[in-house]
């Protein structure tokens, strides 16, 4: 059994399966990067055969990215496989995923087949990417459900017909971690040729022990876990790098080596979640705002007489720059590079140039200005290509009148003005923007978080319109938060398929 732990990352594509969280092919190159100075060892870069834009992300992630494995997803047909392969061919180290579900319940309901039908498909996908790579990998989706005698017997078809990697997903994120624990277990105990493969785990989160269950996973014998930045992932998300990085650091009873570099971890998250709109939550374990916060006066206490007393992992080891330089209206652009730079966001003279007028405009209107702010002003500039841009905002409403918005809008450099009155501020502000664009569309969700504690703060709005039978999704961020619902909504219909 190996002792070395194999990193597995999913985020560019398990990861960015989260509705509203899709990135274009430049931001995924940005993403893929990053993971590979954090020091992931493969990189499931996307699904090919489902869309021009993964098959194109998969090939240029290929080109851009040298020394890990890219890895590429594919169902269980000779199709997926040789578009997977043909997106694989730029990359140095190249893995094929194919795989098909193996539960009794995806047997019948999704495939009606049989289970010797299964293990025949499984056996061919496997034999057929062969031929394209000695690295592929073969999942067993719905393993957590799966029979362990039946799951052993297509672990061993697998790997007899050269599978090097044997998946077992957790793909509804049910099993206990005792569970889970038993069934790696199982497998490495009753399956004959297991040492002529590598057993990973993929565990979900939507009962909460996906790190739990990958911890099991890696007890018993896994000595690969397929992994994303933040948890983030289909549904309530995916087992965290992040977690499993640090678990294994700082517990010396588990003795297994990995390539990951702990002080890439922060700037990865910070990456990951401003390119994707998606905010970490602030007691997310290891990365959270507050996972190295101490507001209980006892806990202050214990950590200024010794920091060990309630934290067991130095913010250093993760990246996480406690002297940071505290940015004022009064700091230079060094300044605010250094922060971009601990941030992970990295940027040339003339777009740091525009982000620092942004910085100082704000930094005008608030006390402390955050991390978070920081990265929606390096973020901002994604709004300069909009067909639709938002140029004025005006805004009458109080206690027992009715709420009024004049707006103006540059669309493809004609202006419109509108008016309108509401329930509200933000409804008066949403009509006025719909008098100008005259489409049927609807709003199907409003989120609106600060993203820290302040009344003057950055607000971040996220809104979900369906038109045309299709969702779109929108992101606006400003200091009013009338002005970021109203670029929202904007950001929706700029999304638009036209």
């Amino acid at each position: 059994m190996s002792d070395r732990l194999f990193i597995f990352d999913t985020t560019l594509r398990d990861g960015e399966q989260v509705p509203g969280c899709q990135l274009n092919t430049v931001e995924k190159i940005q993403v893929a990067k990053q993971l590979e100075a954090l020091g992931v060892d493969v990189i499931e870069a996307g699904f090919p055969i489902s869309s021009p834009g993964d098959f194109n992300s998969v090939v240029e992630i290929s080109k851009a990215v040298t020394w890990p494995t890219i890895c590429a997803l594919t169902r269980a047909i000779e199709r997926d496989i040789d578009v997977a392969a043909q997106a694989l061919r730029f990359a140095k180290r190249k893995r094929i995923h194919t795989g098909i579900g193996t539960s009794d319940s995806h047997i019948r309901y999704k495939f009606n087949s049989s289970r010797e039908e299964i293990i025949e498909r499984a056996v061919q996908a496997v034999r057929y990417a062969r031929r394209y790579t000695d690295d592929v990998e073969f999942y067993a989706e719905d393993a957590g459900r799966t029979d362990n005698e039946y799951l052993a017997r297509v672990v061993e078809a697998v790997i007899t017909a050269g599978a090097t990697v044997v998946n077992i997903p957790d793909t509804t994120g049910y099993c206990l971690p005792s569970e889970y624990g038993a069934k790696i277990k199982y497998l490495m105990e009753h399956v004959d040729n297991i040492d002529k493969a590598i057993i990973s785990t993929h565990c979900h989160n939507d009962l909460g022990m996906a790190t739990a269950n990958t911890i099991a996973g890696i007890m018993n014998g896994a000595r690969q876990v397929e992994v994303t930045i933040n948890g983030i992932g289909e549904r309530a998300g995916n087992t965290a790098l992040e977690e499993v990085a640090m678990i294994i650091k700082s517990h010396n009873t588990i003795d297994l080596d990995m390539n990951i570099n702990t002080q890439k971890i922060y700037p990865a998250s910070r990456m990951v979640s401003s390119l994707m709109n998606m905010p970490v939550q602030p007691n997310k374990a290891i990365v959270g705002r507050n996972a190295f916060a101490h507001s209980s006066g006892i806990h202050q206490d214990g950590v200024l007489k010794n920091v060990q007393t309630y934290e067991i992992i130095d913010p250093k080891d993760v990246g996480i720059d406690d002297s940071a330089i505290v940015l004022t209206a009064r700091s230079g652009r060094a300044a605010l590079k250094h922060r971009l730079h601990i941030l992970g966001v990295e940027m040339d003279q003339d777009k740091l140039d525009k982000v620092y007028e942004d910085f100082l405009k704000l930094a005008d209107k608030k006390k402390d200005i955050t991390d978070d702010d920081i990265l929606v002003l390096a973020g901002a500039d994604r709004n300069d290509n909009h067909h639709i841009k938002l140029e004025f905002l005006q805004v009458t409403s109080g206690v027992g009148v009715r709420s009024v918005a004049s707006l103006g809008l540059n669309i493809a450099g004609e202006r419109f003005e509108s008016a309108a009155s509401g329930n509200g501020p933000v409804d008066a502000a949403i009509k006025a923007l719909k008098k100008i664009i005259d489409r049927h569309m609807e709003l199907k969700e409003f989120t609106i978080q600060a993203i820290s504690k302040g009344s003057d703060d950055m607000g971040k709005v996220h809104m979900q319109v369906e038109y045309d039978g299709q969702m779109y999704y929108g992101f606006g961020a400003n200091t009013d938060i009338i002005a970021a619902s109203v670029e929202a909504y904007i950001d929706c219909i700029n999304n638009f398929k036209r």
